[in-house]
């Protein structure tokens, strides 16, 4: 076995993979324009030759830096048969055995996010691009251009029949999440849940993203094959891939406040029944870590549509809940950007309120 390095390189939500061989060979998986000097100065401190470079898909939130490295290294750029990027050097495609060395990659192609998505099997880890996320933050959205729901349940459809032991390494992560098995993402992750086509393509679309017209000239930028990290025009760091990370403008700076559990178990103690909404999907309150007695369940891919039918609640204090707090916050920003006075997030969720017990 000559495997002797692997290790994730950014300190940014975009993640990039190295390997590394014992035939003083590496592999970089979704580099980023912006890091390749940084990539450039750590292989050679390695004595590492870049033999190839993988993206999992074409980008849209950050421009590529497979291009500027390719042309810097002459090494090999890959990408999936459909990518529309016009510098590409080698296509692959489903059921393809990608051998680099002493590293061979299981191909999987995992549309939805894009046409072009594949996941990449190497040993006990899949590399899933933006095709699966960490826990709540489920995975890439489907409404930018080449975005299928349809095809993104295909895929979650096969992720869910592969060994449950593999260790899921997206593209992005944006709550420091640590890479976790797809046995732990079937329990957390929304888009795992068990769903027929028709309610997985609902889940999405209930959504409503709104626009984010910038990340179409990202991805015009990446078919391109640009090397300019001006090419277009990004917010910085911004979880604008997750399924709800692009919102109607202004929401993700909306502060909100949190109640902590130990005081929401006072208002109820004292009979106070304050109105509670748990935007977690229904099959979460069902399981082991349970939901509060007398809570209301909208998910949060729903919640936008319901609103019309709380009108009379937009004075009141409305306590929102999920498992650890972060998708109560995104709800309560919704709520408040939409004219409601007073929504709190339960402080770090139901495993916060499970710990009074």
């Amino acid at each position: 076995m000559d495997i002797m390095l692997f290790t994730q390189l950014n300190d940014t939500s975009c993640k990039t993979y190295l390997i590394g061989t014992g035939s003083s060979s590496a592999i970089l998986i979704d580099p980023v324009l912006e890091q390749v000097d940084d990539y450039l100065d750590y292989l050679n401190k390695k004595n590492l030759r870049l033999d190839a470079v993988i993206d999992t898909h074409t980008h849209a939130d950050h421009i590529s830096g497979a291009a500027a490295l390719k042309d810097r290294t002459d090494c090999e750029y890959i990408m999936h048969e459909h990518a529309p990027s016009q510098c590409v050097t080698r296509r692959v495609k489903e059921g393809d055995t990608l051998e680099l060395g002493s590293v061979k990659f299981e191909i999987i192609e995992s549309h939805g996010h894009t046409r072009d998505s594949i996941s990449l099997i190497w040993e006990d880890k899949i590399f899933t691009g933006d095709a699966l996320f960490l826990d709540d933050g489920g995975a890439g959205r489907d409404d930018l251009p080449g975005g299928d729901p349809g095809k993104h349940w295909i895929t979650i459809e096969k992720f869910r029949k592969l060994p449950e032991d593999l260790i899921v390494y997206p593209a992005h992560e944006y709550r420091n999440k640590d890479p976790s098995t797809l046995a732990r993402q079937k329990l957390t992750n929304p888009h795992m849940k068990k769903r027929t086509k028709e309610e997985f393509e609902n889940y999405l679309n209930d959504l409503r993203l709104g626009s984010a017209d910038w990340m179409k000239d990202v991805l015009k930028a990446n078919y391109s094959c640009a090397q300019d990290p001006q090419a277009a025009w990004i917010p910085v760091d911004a979880p604008s891939c997750e399924v709800k990370g692009t919102l109607d403008p202004g929401v993700n700076e909306i502060q909100v406040q949190p109640i902590s559990a130990h005081n929401l178990a006072e208002k109820i103690a004292k009979g106070e029944s304050p109105f509670m909404l748990d935007v977690r999907e229904p099959f979460e309150l069902n399981s082991e870590i349970g939901h509060i007695k007398g809570v209301i369940n909208i998910p949060i891919g729903r919640l936008i549509p319901h609103l019309e039918q709380m009108e009379e609640r937009k004075e009141e204090e409305i306590i929102l809940v999920c498992r650890s707090g972060a998708r109560a916050y995104t709800a309560a920003q919704i709520m408040k950007k939409a004219g409601f006075k007073n929504p709190l997030v339960l402080d770090g969720g139901m495993i916060a309120w499970n710990s009074l017990n």
